[in-house]
Formats: C-alpha cells, sequence, structure tokens
C-alpha cells in the first residue's frame, strides 16, 4: 500500500511539472463607479420654452448612473499574453433601456477592448493585436484632440536605444456597415468602399530632462463608412464622414473614390528644470474630398507651463486652433477630428475632461476651433489623502461670424428654416463658437483617496456663455431656438464619484 501511494505521489508531482510548464497566469483587474450628478447644462440647441430641464430633452436636472469594468489578463510569459476587457453600463439609475429600472437584468455587457501581446522571438519588437486603446501623443492636455479612442487595430513598439523608440500602428475604425450602393429592386446596401483605415508613426525620443515626439498618421475613407444602413446612399447622398471628418456640409460628392486624411504632429515636455516643467502640443491635420466644400484642414497649438511644490502644483496653459473663414464654399479651416474620447485635463466641463462618467463636453468634445487661456492649481494638498485642483479658463471661438447663420443641428438630408440654404446645414460640437463668442469656466475637483483601493471624488464646475445675438452673427440664425424666448443660459454641473478599483 505504501508503494502505491509513493507511485501515485511520483505521478501526482510528474503531471504537476508538466502542467506547470504551459502554466497561464490570470491576473484581474476592475473598477466600479457610482456617479451623481446635479446641473443644468447651457442648452444651446434647445431653450427653456420648450420646458426641457437639465442637459436638453433627454436628461433631467438631477442623474445617479453606474459603470463597471473588468479586465482579465491571460499571460503566459513576458514575451506572450493576452486581454479581455468588458464594460457594463453606463446605467443611468431608473432608466429602463439600460437595465437601471425596476428588475435590472438589462442587455448592457460590451465589450470595450480584446487583443493578445507577443514579440517576435530574438528581437525586442513587440506587437499588439485586436482590439485597442490607441491615442495619439499630448503633454498638454494628457489627451490628444485627434484621436484617442479604442479601435480594431495592430500596434508596433521597438525601443532601440534609451532614447530613441518606434512605434507604428494599421488601425480599422469603420468597415462593412452598410457600403453606398444601393441596389433599388433588393433593397440592399452593398458593403462597397465602405472602409476606413489609418496608418500612423511615431518616434518617441527620450533625453536627460526632455521628450519629444513627432509623428504623422494618413487615413483613407471610403464613401460609404458611416451609413449604418438607415439612409439608402445612392450616388450623391452624404455618407463619407461624421462631423468630425469634414466641413459640415453637404457636398456633391459623387461616393466614388477615397477620402484622404493627413495629420503630423510634434509633441513634447521639458523638465530639464525640475521642478519646472513646460510641455507642448502642435498638431496640424487635413481631409480632402472630390467636393471641395466637404474639406477640411486646420491646426491646434496648445502650451502649459507648471512649477511643482510641495503642497501643490501652480500652471498656466493656453490653446489656439483655426477656425472657419466667411466663405462656407471653399471647405472648413478646422483641423479634422477621429475621435477624441481621452480626459482633457485643461477642463472637467467645457471639454471631456471628467475621469469618471460625470456630465461634460458641453462646450464641444474637442478645442477645435477655440481659443483660450487658463490657470490652474493643481493636486494641492493640505491634508492626508486629500487633493484639490482648482481651473480657471476663458476661451473664445475662432469661427467666422458670418457662419453663424448656417449653423443647424447635423442633419444633412433635412433642410429646415435656415437650413434652407445651397449648402445645407452647418454642423457643430455640440456649440459652434465664433470669434463674438466667449465663454468663462471655474471648476474645482476635489479627491479623497478614503482607502486603498476607493476613491471619492467632488466636481463642480460653471461656465458662463456670452453668445453674440447681434444681426451680424446669431441674430441671422432663427432657427436656433436657444437665441430665441429665454435665451442661451450659463451652465453648471456638481458631480459625486465613489470609485473602487482593484
Amino acid at each position: 500500500m505504501k508503494k502505491l501511494m509513493t507511485l501515485a505521489l511520483a505521478a501526482a508531482m510528474m503531471l504537476g511539472a508538466a502542467t506547470g510548464a504551459n502554466a497561464i497566469d490570470f491576473k484581474a483587474k476592475g473598477q466600479w463607479i457610482m456617479s451623481f450628478d446635479y446641473g443644468m447644462h447651457g442648452n444651446f440647441g434647445e431653450s427653456k420654452a420648450k420646458n426641457n430641464s437639465g442637459f436638453g430633452k433627454n436628461e433631467d436636472e438631477f442623474e445617479a448612473r453606474q459603470r463597471v469594468r473588468l479586465q482579465l489578463d491571460a499571460v503566459a510569459s513576458e514575451a506572450l499574453s493576452g486581454t479581455v476587457f468588458f464594460e457594463i453600463g453606463d446605467q443611468v439609475w431608473g432608466q429602463n433601456d439600460n437595465g437601471g429600472a425596476l428588475g435590472a437584468d438589462g442587455k448592457v455587457v460590451e465589450l470595450k477592448r480584446a487583443y493578445i501581446d507577443w514579440m517576435v522571438p530574438q528581437t525586442d519588437l513587440k506587437v499588439r493585436m485586436g482590439i485597442q486603446g490607441i491615442a495619439l501623443p499630448s503633454f498638454t492636455t494628457n489627451a490628444s484632440q485627434i484621436m484617442d479612442d479604442d479601435v480594431a487595430a495592430i500596434s508596433l513598439n521597438y525601443q532601440f536605444n534609451e532614447n530613441v523608440g518606434l512605434t507604428a500602428f494599421w488601425a480599422r475604425p469603420y468597415n462593412d456597415n452598410y457600403g453606398y450602393k444601393y441596389n433599388s429592386t433588393t433593397g440592399d446596401n452593398k458593403n462597397y468602399m465602405d472602409n476606413m483605415d489609418m496608418f500612423a508613426v511615431l518616434l518617441p525620443l527620450t533625453f536627460d530632462g526632455v521628450k519629444v515626439t513627432p509623428w504623422v498618421m494618413y487615413a483613407a475613407m471610403g464613401p460609404g463608412m458611416f451609413n449604418d444602413g438607415g439612409t439608402k446612399l445612392n450616388g450623391n447622398a452624404w455618407g463619407r464622414a461624421s462631423a468630425g471628418m469634414q466641413s459640415g456640409f453637404k457636398g456633391t460628392d459623387w461616393n466614388d473614390s477615397y477620402g484622404n486624411a493627413f495629420w503630423a504632429g510634434v509633441t513634447g515636455e521639458v523638465t530639464y528644470w525640475d521642478p519646472f516643467r513646460i510641455a507642448w502640443d502642435v498638431n496640424y491635420g487635413s481631409a480632402s474630398y472630390e467636393d471641395q466644400k466637404m474639406n477640411r484642414e486646420g491646426w491646434l497649438a496648445s502650451l502649459l507651463l507648471e512649477y511643482k511644490l510641495d503642497w501643490g502644483t501652480p500652471g498656466l496653459y493656453g490653446w489656439y486652433s483655426t477656425g472657419d473663414d466667411n466663405n462656407p464654399r471653399n471647405g472648413s479651416e478646422r483641423m479634422p477630428v477621429v475621435s477624441a474620447n481621452g480626459n482633457n485635463q485643461f477642463s472637467n466641463f467645457a471639454f471631456n475632461g471628467n475621469p469618471y462618467i460625470a456630465r461634460e463636453g458641453i462646450l464641444g468634445s474637442t478645442m477645435v476651433g477655440t481659443w483660450g487661456i487658463g490657470a490652474r492649481l493643481k493636486d494641492v494638498s493640505f491634508l492626508e489623502d486629500l487633493k484639490h485642483t482648482l481651473r480657471v479658463n476663458f476661451m473664445g471661438g475662432t469661427n467666422a461670424p458670418k457662419m453663424a447663420k448656417y449653423v443647424g443641428d447635423y442633419a444633412p438630408f433635412e433642410k429646415r428654416g435656415v437650413q434652407a440654404v445651397a449648402e445645407g446645414g452647418f454642423s457643430y460640437d455640440p456649440m459652434y463658437l465664433t470669434t463674438e463668442d466667449y465663454a468663462l469656466e471655474i471648476g474645482l475637483t476635489n479627491t479623497y483617496k478614503m482607502y486603498d483601493n476607493f476613491t471619492v471624488m467632488l466636481d463642480a464646475a460653471y461656465v458662463a456663455l456670452w453668445l453674440d445675438d447681434s444681426t451680424s452673427t446669431w441674430g441671422k440664425n432663427p432657427g436656433r431656438s436657444a437665441l430665441g424666448g429665454d435665451g442661451v443660459y450659463d451652465a453648471w454641473n456638481v458631480n459625486l464619484s465613489c470609485v473602487y478599483s482593484f
């Protein structure tokens, strides 16, 4: 009996050794966010006269919502691993569509990312394949104003030495989403020339106290890449691109060729005189089509100066972006944007800057078409685990006042009110600021680390708006209900977020 037990133990040890040689190490990460908002949108698109409260016709003054993110890493070795990242929500409490109403049980689980990481044998070349986060570099806002989102891609990373690296990627944001070739007999849209492909090269350079990253990106855009099947694209209808990738005017492009987009930038920071830091981002972009009215070309530059002290980091910053001239037939002079979904550290409310799920972006998802100057006191701390950040931003638009009369809802196939012009309605995101329009933002963010894995954030922000309603600007746009009746009013929001991360 003792011999049998010895043989069984030896066999188990051999089996364990064989299994251990191919063992996969599973690592889990996650985040729970509970968010509570109370505030009032500036309501540029809707007026109080329409009995809309809070943040427009779809949101109340007070809302509670939550989000859960779960990430699982399957690590075989330093050279091979796989990652899947799920997101549950956002779930608005009480809303049936996303599972927040009584009984819950909503189908709200989303695949956020899914990719594999591997290294080419005998080299230092790292490869990532699958749905992943792709962000162009930014040292000022820490969020690219061109591309910062999840996308299906293959990315390569190689470090030549401690000073020079190289990153390249091919990404496919859109493909096979009902192309523009419409068959009038069968009623089907064919998946033809409906892809968008992006190619980029980044060159991170790191030296003593200096980091610089020059980069370039090109995109080929099929004529039907954004059509979702709801509208039959038949020859000359609009299906080319989103509001961020073309001028916003309906053109006469016959959708028989690819559009071309190009971006380039130089970003960097100097910390040589630490604790003093200088950071900058300079970006240029263009998107061209057969019809020049659809073209879009412009640039955006930002600068940050800050000085780190024991009790916090005071800083000054500013930005400037080109805006549209007064000729709608020569395209847009705003820089094209693919998807800027990162957290803009210049602004938590006027632009997309809140790190959690608070309401934000009331002026726009990006700073394109605006200029601004700001001052902040960052991470001020007088008590352990409690930090405060105060921001004050003054900003305005860089678009010609004449363009105000063309602004309408982003509905290119409709012509109503002031949209009944040859070029169709002009798009904005969500507010279109001219050189006669201004805004002031004041924001205070308080973060308390209650436990190692639990953070409570209280964020309050206020945006005062001054839009020119004279006949030279918005006075010629009766379709803007916000400038009729009660007019445009200021926006504010208070958010309490409780975040558990592991």
